[in-house]
């Protein structure tokens, strides 16, 4: 079987047993089981915890001792177990452990399937940079397939969409059996230093300024990713509260409208050699992080009728803020560190944005939108979208200021 369509494969099922609940989570928790919003937060906050303590763990073990497609294809299937057991869970408490135990499973599997890509498309002499987007455009297109058929079958606020999740990621578990082997390069020695053996080497990333601040401003730019996860489906949900929208297309079909997002996003992917080896990784970065001003501010004067182009313009904006963000973050990683510590930085850079970003995103947000923006159980939304798009301008700035860094015309090829 052709190695990109293997890898398409496996791209696609990745991105698809995420998007059969991510995004309709909100409706199950508000709308089917009725639990508050304060530990609605602490749900969201399993994606950051698993990410700050099993990426770089899981990369480390890939590295040196165990063949990273086998890791890989052990998670999934222990994941999709947790998640089917999901619906038998009837309070917050045992919910939150549950799903934790799945995101534990899950999340690292993000940060080794671009490891697993990168290794087997070196070993076969394809150029990273030039195949990589394109398979992994098929990511978000799995996301996108698995969010329309939780919605169209009626399950976005059923617990089916954790079963559907369940069968693509042990099908996935299984798959991964099948694919080139990425045996261990960082193997252990007697000359290894203690760092080296206790697979600390990626760590080491934080001594290089530019590495080192890449990886603070990618944590809070994971924060603003959280928000859109959090809150995106919930409100344009919450517009069935208003009389003159309540029977509107984005209400009854609030996750198509969101997929928008997705779609845009396959065709952002395509995109990023160019703008990368055109304007550099300051300034896609950069792009990125406009991109979230402007993801938040038409939200925030968005509505079903008069301002839908407003909502849909933001899911369209989305593609560039996320992809801009983090495909071109996983391949400015990739070719910034040795291929000896591949999945441990690969697992580094999912812990800060995944991980510390998601936290940061969850309970921040979490807390002031409870504290500042509910009002006997209403959310005001156009505040809430207001300060998130100041919160992105703020990052926005530092970053300009920040990260000196001037793009040379070949740097995506050599140095990036």
């Amino acid at each position: 079987m052709n190695i990109k369509f293997r890898l398409i494969l496996m791209s696609f099922l990745q991105f698809f047993v995420w998007g059969a609940w991510l995004i309709t989570v909100g409706n199950y928790w508000f709308a089917t089981k009725q639990w508050s919003g304060s530990e609605f937060g602490a749900i969201f906050s399993t994606l950051g915890l698993s990410s700050i303590l099993m990426p770089a763990l899981t990369g480390i073990i890939a590295d040196k001792f165990i063949n990273a497609e086998r890791l890989y294809g052990i998670l999934h299937i222990l994941g999709g177990l947790a998640l089917c057991y999901i619906p038998q869970v009837d309070s917050p408490a045992s919910f939150f452990w549950v799903i934790f135990l799945a995101m534990l499973c899950y999340m690292p599997t993000i940060s080794l399937s671009n490891s697993i890509a990168y290794a087997i498309l070196k070993n076969n002499k394809f150029d990273v940079v030039k195949v990589f987007p394109p398979i992994r455009v098929w990511g978000t297109i799995g996301f996108i397939i698995a969010m329309w058929i939780t919605n169209i079958s009626g399950n976005k606020a059923s617990s089916n969409m954790f079963y559907i999740a369940a069968i693509a990621a042990i099908s996935l578990g299984i798959y991964s059996f099948t694919l080139p082997q990425c045996p261990p390069k960082n193997l252990i020695s007697s000359n290894s230093t203690l760092a080296q053996k206790l697979g600390l080497d990626a760590f080491k990333l934080f001594g290089t300024y530019k590495i080192a601040l890449f990886l603070i401003f990618s944590m809070f730019l994971g924060a603003a990713l959280q928000l859109t996860n959090m809150y995106g489906d919930t409100f344009l949900s919450d517009f069935s509260k208003i009389p003159e929208y309540s029977d509107s297309f984005v209400v009854k079909y609030s996750t198509i409208i969101m997929s928008i997002s997705q779609i845009s996003e396959t065709l952002f992917i395509l995109a990023i050699p160019f703008f990368l080896k055109r304007f550099g990784i300051k300034q896609v970065m950069l792009i990125s992080m406009v991109a979230w001003v402007l993801r938040f501010g038409l939200f925030a004067f968005g509505d079903p009728s008069g301002g839908l182009w407003m909502i849909v313009l933001s899911c369209i904006v989305y593609g560039m803020a996320f992809d801009f963000f983090n495909i071109s973050g996983s391949l400015f990683i990739e070719t910034s560190t040795d291929s000896t510590i591949r999945s441990s930085a690969q697992g580094l850079f999912m812990m800060m944005t995944n991980g510390f970003g998601a936290v940061l995103g969850s309970a921040v947000s979490g807390f002031l939108i409870d504290k500042y923006f509910t009002i006997n159980g209403v959310k005001d939304w156009h505040s809430i979208w207001i300060s998130f798009a100041i919160y992105a301008s703020i990052i926005a700035i530092a970053f300009t200021v920040l990260f000196k860094h001037k793009h040379k015309p070949k740097e995506i090829e050599h140095v990036l």
